[in-house]
């Protein structure tokens, strides 16, 4: 596949992330190689779950698939480097709704945190125009795009400046959207990559719970991120990269 001459580094003049997804892993597919080049560089990353995954696991039922799934998404956050990692308890996975709610829950998270960077997962209907995306990534994608809008606007949710004292935040420059079929820029990703693939590899329950009991969940790890990122780098610079749709504010 030929470099795709309109594809951009992704920008570095920034210090702090914040990373809003709705279940534990999907940021492990892929964008986390990103995320561990930018905390080994210094930057910080913080984690915002909207759900704990409790529906993700058939053999499990949600109140154990939850705290199995927290806390392997705990481990994959700590090998690249996020030491914060929150969970909204407000939604359920399977059937996030969009709206008011859930976009004051992300506005919140977005005033606490004052990023520079936001991060999310593909929020278009399908996956490279082939397989349909989750309803979920859908429903949180597009809420997070909005919600860099609403923290900074003190008339949009004015309880939150008041009675939990969060102050309107405009300091978001870009959002940048994992895994969109409309990629705008790239990261390349070195020493990351392994530390991307024991981070996919930590949410081995979920993975074993993919592929039945007997799947190695490092071999697929190492298989689906090498592959991703050899993917992303020869659409951009012939060098293993995540490749982001970037949205500037």
């Amino acid at each position: 596949m030929p470099a795709e001459p309109h594809l951009s580094p992704m920008p570095r003049d920034w210090q702090r992330a914040l990373a809003v997804v709705a279940h534990p892993d999907d940021l492990e597919y892929g964008a986390a190689a990103a995320i561990a080049e930018w905390t080994g560089a210094g930057r910080q990353v913080s984690y915002l779950l909207v759900t704990r995954g409790e529906a993700g696991i058939d053999g499990l039922a949600p109140a154990e698939c939850a705290a199995v799934r927290e806390t392997e998404q705990r481990a994959g956050a700590a090998l690249v480097g996020v030491h914060t990692v929150e969970f909204l308890d407000r939604h359920h996975d399977g059937v996030i709704e969009a709206g008011p709610a859930l976009r004051r829950d992300l506005a919140a998270a977005i005033r606490r945190h004052r990023p520079e960077l936001l991060v999310t997962l593909n929020h278009h209907d399908t996956w490279g125009g082939v397989q349909w995306n989750s309803a979920d990534h859908r429903v949180v994608g597009r809420a997070v795009l909005d919600a860099a809008g609403d923290a900074g606007n003190r008339w949009i949710f004015p309880e939150l400046a008041g009675a939990q004292g969060l102050a309107p935040w405009n300091g978001v420059r870009w959002v940048a959207v994992a895994g969109s079929p409309h990629p705008t820029h790239a990261a390349e990703v070195g020493p990351g990559i392994d530390r991307a693939v024991d981070s996919l590899a930590a949410h081995s329950t979920y993975i074993k719970g993919l592929g039945g009991s007997s799947q190695d969940p490092r071999a697929y790890a190492r298989s689906f991120i090498e592959q991703t990122l050899r993917n992303g780098g020869e659409r951009y610079r012939g060098r293993p990269a995540t490749l982001f749709q970037l949205f500037p504010r």
